[in-house]
């Protein structure tokens, strides 16, 4: 669905043995997304392959679920929350009928699952050929069972487009915040964010887990230099001083940095600062190369190269889609057209 087209309406698909986090998780964070005059930018309904009536959890208590399957073929995204009672159990075209057929009615909407709900996903043969994740414990069997999925075992979401699929239940925070993010714009997802007291972007590159544990003292993570750098994107900010930030040589920064995040300090700087001009594009007028100064790039061209390697689009195409029916800007000449399928989505190295 493009930005600002009206309500999108999110089906979560929920089975015997759902995870009742999973299922909150969606109703809180899309439920809470609001437009700019407070509107609600989403519709979240609850629905079972069974038709309406009580799913069991694996908690011990069961959850009424208002529709039947009939609410994916209306819907424009669904989500699929992990079930402990049938994930993994599931092998290549061993879907029960009823939700083989479920799926079959949401073929052509965007799809996400969240934890072993990849599972379902694989079942239905909708991920041969693609990347795909799920929770650290399950990617092994995964992998054994779907041979034509690329098994990403160490990433928190994987975004092929139309289909998603995240780690765990705290990764299916991230991945919905990265699907409101890609509707609405940073500003929308960050403020969902902050309602729900959750970090507004985990990129979906960052480690599941750290094998090795972190030690809590902030002197030997990687933490307050990352803090520090956020405060400082608009100057040249150098390894050797986020190094000295952390009270770390460059080298075992280095290294202990790509344990907590799975990416250099140079990538998660430039990402950040990509973030950054996304901000600013949504929420501003001014130019691109102010935006690149404030953002830490420097040149409206380091921006725009940058950016299109980033997000997908240039900075121009980025504004006009978040911003074209809420208030004129100014048209940058220096800015060139996109293909016409072109659209901002963020990149999951």
């Amino acid at each position: 669905m493009a930005a600002n087209s009206g309500t999108h309406n999110v089906a979560v698909l929920v089975r015997d043995g759902v995870l009742p986090m999973e299922l909150g998780l969606a109703h809180q964070l899309f439920g809470g997304a609001r437009g700019p005059s407070g509107e609600r930018l989403y519709e979240v309904r609850t629905c079972a392959v069974t038709g309406p009536g009580m799913i069991r959890t694996d908690a011990d208590f069961p959850i009424g679920a208002p529709h039947g399957p009939e609410a994916l073929a209306e819907a424009d995204t669904v989500i699929v929350p992990a079930s402990h009672e049938e994930d993994e159990s599931l092998t290549p075209g061993g879907l029960p009928a009823p939700l083989a057929r479920a799926l079959d009615s949401a073929a052509h909407v965007r799809l996400a699952s969240i934890c072993t709900g990849a599972f379902v996903l694989a079942a239905a043969g909708l991920l041969d050929g693609r990347r795909a994740t799920t929770h650290w414990l399950s990617t092994d069997r995964f992998a054994r069972t779907f041979p034509s999925v690329t098994v990403d075992p160490d990433v928190l979401y994987v975004d092929e487009g139309r289909i998603l699929t995240s780690a765990g239940e705290a990764a299916g925070v991230d991945l919905c915040l990265h699907l409101i993010r890609g509707d609405h714009g940073a500003a929308v997802a960050a403020d969902v964010a902050r309602r729900t007291v959750v970090p507004p972007h985990r990129e979906g590159g960052q480690a599941q887990y750290i094998q090795r544990p972190v030690p809590v003292r902030e002197s030997t993570s990687t933490g307050a230099a990352r803090a520090w750098a956020e405060d400082h994107l608009h100057e040249p900010v150098t390894l050797g001083e986020l190094a000295a930030k952390a009270a770390m040589s460059v080298r075992t920064f280095n290294r202990r940095f790509r344990e907590e995040t799975a990416l250099t300090p140079m990538q998660w700087l430039t990402q950040r600062r990509v973030d950054r001009a996304r901000e600013l594009l949504e929420s501003t007028d001014h130019t691109v190369d102010r935006i690149a100064t404030e953002a830490g790039f420097g040149t409206g061209a380091s921006l725009r190269q940058h950016f299109v390697t980033g997000v997908g689009v240039s900075p121009g195409t980025y504004r006009r889609t978040f911003r074209g029916t809420r208030t004129s800007v100014r048209h940058d000449p220096h800015d060139s057209p996109d293909p016409p399928d072109s659209h901002p989505r963020p990149p999951v190295e």
